[in-house]
This record gives C-alpha cells, sequence and structure tokens, in this order.
C-alpha cells in the first residue's frame, strides 16, 4: 500500500502528461523544510512535541531516499506545486502515525507557496555546491595542466574559420581555462543569491498562520543542516511573485553551457582529419557501416547537453515573465524541471568530457609545426617593414605556388633569407 493519500491520487488521476515526476532533490528539499519546521513547531508549541519528533523522523527517511517510489506526481501539474507538496505532506503523515494530520500537522504555519520555491532554492544550491561547481573547478584545473604541456608548441591560430597569425597551443588552452573562470564565477554568485528563501511568507508573503518565529528559527536550524549560508528574504511578497534569482542561476548555466560547447567544438575540430592537430581518444567505433572510423563522441555530448541547456533557459524565462502573476508564479514546477535537469546534466557531461577526453589529448607537434610553417598570414609580420599591400601580394603567391612564405618574401623583397627566418619565426610571432 502506498504512503500517499488522497489529493495525491487526484493528481495522479489530473496529471497524465509526461510521466516525469518532480526531482528527487526537490523531494528531498521539501521534507528537508518538514523536519525542520516540525522541529521548530514543537518547540514553539504550535505542535505537540511528540508529533514534532515523529514528523521530523518521517521526513528524514524521505531525505534519505528510502521511499523514492512514493512520488509519482507529474512535473507538469498544478503551476505552485501544490500536488507535489501535499503528496509529501501525505507521505511523512503516514509514516509518522495515525494522529498525524498531513495539513494541520506537517503542514503547520506553512504554505506550498513559501515551500516550493525555498525547496527549489535549496535543492539548486546544494546540487551547485556538491556537483557542478567542483567538477568545473577540476575540469579547469586539467585545462590548465593541458595549457603548461603544451606550452612549447607554436601552432596556427584562427579566426572566421581562416588560418591566421601563429599562437602557442598553450595559450589556446588558457583561455579555456579563463572561460571556466568566468562561469565559476557566475554560477558561485548565483548560489550565493539562492540561498536567500521565501520561508515564512506562507500563502501571500504575509506569514498569515505562522508563527513570528517560525521562519527564523527554521531557517537557522536549515542553515546548519546543509552548511549553507540561508537565510531569509527581506521582502517575501517579491521573492514568492517573481523569483528572479532563478533567472540568474540560468543565465549562469546557460554561460556555462555556451563555454563548455565552445571548448568542445574547438577540441573536436582540433581533432578532425582536416586539421589534425589533436590526437583525441579512441573511446568507441564511431561508424555502424565504415571500420576503423572513430569519432569525437564525448565533445557531441558536451554540445547536446549544452542545446539543452539552451531550451531549458528559454522555459525558465517564459516561466518566469509569462507566470508571475499578482503575489505567486505558478510555473514553480516547470522552473524545478528546467533548473536541476541542467545543472546534473552539465556536472556529469563535464566530469566525463574532462576524463575520458581532455586529460588525454595529445598534440600532433610535427603535423602542427609543418602547417605552421606553410601559413601565408605569417607574411603579417613582414608588413610594418615592406607594407600592407606588398605582404599581401607575397602571401598570396605563396598560396598560388605552395612554396614556403620564406622563399617567396626572399625573391620579392631585398630583405636577406637569414632576416627572413627570424623574422617569420612563428615562435616569436606567437
Amino acid at each position: 500500500m502506498p504512503h500517499f493519500g488522497p489529493q495525491t491520487k487526484k493528481a495522479i488521476e489530473n496529471f497524465p502528461v509526461s510521466g516525469w515526476p518532480v526531482s528527487s532533490h526537490v523531494i528531498h528539499a521539501i521534507a528537508l523544510i518538514k523536519e525542520h519546521a516540525a522541529l521548530t513547531n514543537g518547540e514553539l508549541g504550535s505542535v505537540d512535541r511528540y508529533k514534532a519528533k515523529k514528523i521530523a523522523i518521517a521526513a528524514s527517511k524521505i531525505q534519505k531516499g528510502k521511499m523514492s517510489g512514493e512520488f509519482p506526481v507529474d512535473v507538469f501539474q498544478t503551476g505552485s506545486g501544490t500536488s507535489t507538496h501535499m503528496n509529501v505532506n501525505e507521505v511523512i503523515a503516514s509514516l509518522a502515525g495515525r494522529d498525524v494530520h498531513p495539513n494541520d500537522d506537517v503542514n503547520c504555519g506553512q504554505s506550498t507557496n513559501d515551500v516550493f520555491p525555498s525547496a527549489i532554492a535549496i535543492a539548486c544550491a546544494l546540487r551547485l555546491r556538491d556537483g557542478l561547481i567542483p567538477v568545473l573547478r577540476n575540469f579547469q584545473k586539467e585545462l590548465t595542466k593541458k595549457s603548461k604541456q603544451f606550452n612549447a608548441i607554436t601552432k596556427t591560430g584562427r579566426t572566421h574559420l581562416q588560418d591566421a597569425v601563429p599562437m602557442k597551443l598553450g595559450d589556446e588552452f588558457t583561455g579555456y581555462a579563463a572561460l571556466i573562470d568566468h562561469a565559476l564565477s557566475q554560477l558561485t554568485s548565483a548560489q550565493k543569491d539562492l540561498c536567500v528563501i521565501p520561508l515564512g511568507g506562507t500563502a501571500v508573503g504575509t506569514g498569515l498562520n505562522a508563527h513570528p518565529k517560525l521562519a527564523t528559527k527554521t531557517i537557522t536550524r536549515l542553515k546548519k543542516a546543509t552548511k549553507l549560508p540561508l537565510k531569509k528574504s527581506n521582502n517575501r511578497f517579491a521573492a514568492q511573485s517573481c523569483p528572479v534569482t532563478f533567472l540568474a542561476l540560468s543565465s549562469a548555466l546557460c554561460e556555462t553551457a555556451v563555454v563548455l560547447s565552445k571548448i568542445a567544438n574547438d577540441i573536436r575540430m582540433m581533432g578532425s582529419t582536416q586539421y589534425g592537430e589533436l590526437s583525441l581518444p579512441e573511446l568507441q567505433p564511431g561508424s555502424s557501416i565504415m571500420p576503423g572510423k572513430v569519432n569525437p563522441v564525448l565533445c557531441e555530448s558536451v554540445m547536446q547537453v549544452s542545446q539543452y541547456c539552451l531550451g531549458a533557459d528559454t522555459s525558465v524565462r517564459l516561466a518566469l515573465s509569462n507566470s508571475s502573476h499578482f503575489e505567486l508564479n505558478t510555473s514553480l514546477p516547470l522552473l524545478s524541471q528546467s533548473l536541476l535537469v541542467p545543472i546534473n546534466l552539465l556536472t556529469n557531461v563535464t566530469n566525463a568530457f574532462s576524463a575520458k577526453c581532455v586529460s588525454k589529448i595529445k598534440a600532433n607537434k610535427k603535423t602542427i609545426e609543418e602547417r605552421t610553417a606553410k601559413n601565408p598570414i605569417l607574411v603579417t609580420a613582414l608588413a610594418p617593414r615592406i607594407g600592407y599591400d606588398k605582404a599581401a601580394k607575397i602571401a598570396k603567391e605563396a598560396v598560388k605556388t605552395g612554396k614556403p612564405i620564406v622563399e617567396v618574401a626572399a625573391a620579392r623583397t631585398k630583405i636577406d633569407k637569414a632576416t627572413l627566418k627570424k623574422l617569420l619565426d612563428p615562435s616569436k610571432m606567437a
């Protein structure tokens, strides 16, 4: 027999939409709030102390994942998340005993309208702290390690997908590490903002039916339990009606997705047959018809995750702009899905990309040096001495004839070959 009650059963009947239940991270965060709100209510005399203790014990079981099959309500449900909230209340009440009521006891001094957005914020903050942020920091270290490993290799830089002036392969990876660093700063800032929660606002932000000390004391308990810098929102009317901290988080996730996609795409192309600058690890057969073909599969996985995250960001923006009416946002379950799924995807794909691909990349030094030596854009170093137009003619002739730029420049200028070799040395240009 399931532990959930009639409100959950109605929700199951009413919302046979996607088959996707609300994230377990949100369920656990709601249970966490219930545990500490119950202990506070018991301390304040709002709920019998014995009942409060039983509620707390039941809620802790949910947090440990022991009741995972009890939360089947579809994510596309009532916009406040009331169905899932009551699902949790009913399961806790059932586990706590017959004398515990899901509304009067488990939900004492609370409302879906302050609990659900608070739970989303806590769930996201925990997933950032314990998942995505440390994984990205490790990835940044891997990129920095590669930048040092490749620092002695001079390659052809590229703009507009065309050959440009030389640069160090290590510098390219330094750029990648810097992009991750900026994404990390945005995520860290978003995580900090998430820790300001509207708990205690109840229905519309006024705190109706809640003990005046319930929010402060419960948040203090939650702060200690999660080790997050949680604090009460200065204005719960704003926080409950339009939780813009979710928009800031989504923007940070978008930046992370864009940066990861850029890095993956660059590595994919540098490892392609056309450029041949990098050797990527051979992870699996790349074709069902072409024997021996190997594809940059993890790069492509990263790019697909990035595309998904950008789509989820659109959902977040629409959910906030089109559903923040008067005192409540009514797309909270969608917001939870559109934030937590990208966090989890980015965490998992970055971990795999770093460990299985980037850490094992090797530079094809000989190929890089041969291609760089033939780069006609090396003539850029001569422009200050012979002028832009004459340098352009030398570059075009080198392309047309296939001759090294040094030979063409020696024939078309009065600069001796020894000087030309110094001026056109790719490593010095880089």
